[in-house]
């Protein structure tokens, strides 16, 4: 554990054979000098490219070397430059798209069932999206590329292996179809064909891991998918490590990687972040993200327990970018000197969230993030509370409390795990369909029976002095339809409250909804000891229209059960907080981020402005504990603070950006 740089950059080297000069400009002693300026660690370099081409100098398909590539050892002159001056170089090599192959082996290509070439990205041509079978002969020639490249680059001289675009894909070429039969899937069901594509490439990874390590064994390997989840868990042990490539203005989001990364550092592995330096996405050449963009991004890595990964994309020229490199640097210059405050920190949780996301079915597989999931994080992220996201088969034990998110599928397995967590004084709290069983109806859980969806597709919650009680004692909207139910032994903490009608047929009133009918419904939130329920998909609809009342009623639900928060302060909601421990050090280091997504462009979100925040109190709960001093890092800066009640209570006078705080035992 704890092997990898934090300060890396992704090189991408996908270029046209139509462009002529490729790498004329490249001086190996300018790369580098330009690298060690950038406090730069680590950088993955090209093998192989999207377009099929070729940039080492390769004895088994020296006709795919770059036809324009002015110097053929480029690959072996960037390895030897960054190895002289301690800079590793994982090699990246692509596996499901080529171009060439795309080109001059059809027969290696994945077919839809209507028998045409799965373009898995949707663009028309030109391109190089066309995915390739791993059934087909492919295999075998990806597994003579590798030799080719060890041969050809050296076993010393090799740190690891990046392999780039595995994707599950549904594929009715023959090899596919005969294999779906011996293993008893249906090759005639998309579902069970997409599920059987998942145990191809666990096959696949697994066969190229033992490959890999029989001849290189202290290599890296990763395999990039663009997304790491409980279907990863299948394969974990092919990886020596995780990347989660996450370009927030490059499709994923900004919501993308704190969902992933809570999960996936609970995996048992070191964990990269990945982002990008373009403004947009992969390949936008001449753009530069804007700097506190990149901060954030790198910062919110490291606090949540990740190195830092930066992606670019050299010129066909091969000179570097100034620009770039200069941005890149600004940020690594700080994450060197905090990186100390983070390496072999392990996150402080409260709160554990199950992943809806595990109960995706193959016939849901390309619903990204779940809304349910988005909603949660963001919810907690904007409450300061420390939380993590796991499936079922994690320990419970380990947290005080745990959220079922909207759509937690009833497995009995599962219910019988949460009463015996309640049972030992676990916290609970289930909202709409979670572990609702549709078919016995009846939940020991929640103390209630399950009576259907609600029969009005908007209706009301109604505040009081126990739950939403910083909001009006009147009606509020909630957007999504809820589900009815009856109290068994539960009492009831919120009711519902009924408009006077849906609108359909002839019934309508004004421009949405009609407004509420003052009638009382069906309970939208019940408590049964230690275990709280909500009717309505409280998480949606926050992810949906962030409708502020469901935060705070969520709020008050969760002080209800939860006792000695772990970090309150008295500013914005638009600030981050992240407790992690390094043990070895005896001391806890709090992240405070503050940086302001905005969507001033039509596609993509960002942040350009560091609104700086001035006099912000902090409470954290550290138990018995003795304080030996809190210092802000790497700074080195005292704090005064004082110790009252199992906490420590400290103002910090200005955070601008991101703010590390080390309170040392």
């Amino acid at each position: 554990m704890n092997q990898l740089r934090y300060r890396q950059v992704h090189l991408d080297f996908h270029t046209s054979e139509y462009i002529e000069g490729i790498a004329k400009d490249f001086n190996k002693e300018q790369f580098v000098s330009t690298l060690k300026k950038a406090n730069i660690n680590s950088i993955t370099c090209f093998a192989r490219c999207h377009h099929g081409w070729l940039y080492y100098p390769s004895k088994n398909t020296p006709d795919l070397i770059h036809p324009n590539l002015s110097n053929n050892n480029l690959l072996i002159d960037q390895i030897k430059a960054c190895h002289e001056n301690d800079i590793k170089v994982p090699i990246y090599t692509t596996v499901q798209w080529d171009g060439h192959i795309a080109e001059t082996h059809k027969e290696w290509l994945a077919i839809d069932e209507n028998g045409e070439f799965i373009n898995s990205q949707g663009v028309p041509k030109p391109h190089f999206y066309y995915t390739i079978c791993l059934n087909s002969g492919y295999r075998q020639y990806f597994k003579d590329h590798l030799q080719d490249i060890i041969d050809v680059v050296g076993v010393e001289n090799i740190d690891g292996f990046f392999m780039d675009i595995l994707f599950k894909v549904d594929c009715n070429c023959k090899n596919c179809v005969e294999k779906m039969k011996d293993l008893g899937f249906d090759p005639k069901v998309k579902d069970s064909r997409i599920e059987y594509s998942t145990v191809m490439l666990d096959e696949f990874k697994k066969e190229i891991t033992e490959f890999i390590k029989v001849r290189v064994p202290k290599a890296s390997i990763f395999y990039n998918s663009s997304h790491i989840g409980p279907n990863s868990k299948k394969s974990l042990e092919e990886y020596t490590h995780l990347e989660l490539e996450s370009l927030p203005s490059g499709g994923w989001g900004y919501d993308h990687f704190p969902a992933t990364v809570r999960y996936a550092r609970n995996l048992g592995k070191d964990i990269m972040g990945m982002t990008g330096k373009f403004h947009t996405y992969w390949g936008d050449f001449h753009s530069l993200k804007n700097k506190a963009a990149l901060e954030f991004e790198c910062f919110n890595m490291l606090a949540l327990g990740a190195g830092c990964s930066i992606g670019d994309q050299l010129h066909p020229s091969g000179k570097m970018s100034k620009g770039a490199y200069d941005l890149i640097g600004s940020v690594y210059e700080e994450v060197k000197e905090k990186e100390n405050y983070c390496i072999g920190a392990e996150p402080v949780s409260e709160i554990a969230v199950l992943t809806p996301e595990e109960f995706y079915s193959f016939r849901d597989h390309d619903l990204g993030i779940p809304a349910a999931l988005i909603g949660t994080v963001r919810m907690l992220q904007e409450l300061s509370y420390q939380f993590e996201i796991i499936d079922s088969r994690f320990d419970f034990d380990k947290y005080k409390l745990i959220i079922l998110p909207d759509d937690i599928n009833f497995m009995p397995e599962l219910e019988k795990k949460l009463l015996n967590y309640v049972e030992n004084g676990g916290k609970v709290i289930g909202t709409h369909k979670s572990l609702i069983d549709d078919k016995n109806k009846e939940s020991s859980l929640y103390g209630i029976s399950y009576e259907g969806e609600s029969t009005y597709y908007r209706d009301f919650i109604l505040p009081n002095d126990v739950i939403g009680k910083d909001l009006y004692k009147e009606e509020y909207v909630m957007y999504l339809r809820g589900a009815k139910n009856k109290v068994n032994d539960a009492e009831v903490l919120m009711h519902s409250v009924e408009p006077y009608f849906n609108r359909e047929g002839k019934t309508f009133c004004s421009h949405q909804h009609t407004p509420s009918s003052g009638k009382l419904g069906y309970p939208a939130a019940t408590k049964k000891g230690n275990v709280i329920y909500f009717s309505h998909p409280i998480f949606k609809i926050y992810r949906k229209n962030c409708a502020r009342w469901c935060k705070l009623v969520m709020k008050d639900a969760i002080e209800m059960l939860l006792e000695d928060k772990l970090i309150d302060h008295n500013g914005p909601s638009t600030m981050i907080t992240a407790l992690n421990r390094q043990k070895e050090n005896n001391r806890d280091i709090l992240h405070i981020l503050h940086y302001i997504t905005e969507k001033r462009s039509e596609d993509i979100y960002t942040i350009e402005d560091v609104i700086p925040l001035y006099n912000v109190d902090f409470k954290v709960y550290v138990g018995e504990r003795h304080i030996k001093s809190v210092k802000i890092v790497p700074e080195l800066e005292s704090i005064d603070f004082e110790k009252t009640n199992n906490y420590i209570a400290f103002k910090l006078d200005k955070i601008e950006g991101h703010k590390m705080v080390s309170i040392e035992y």
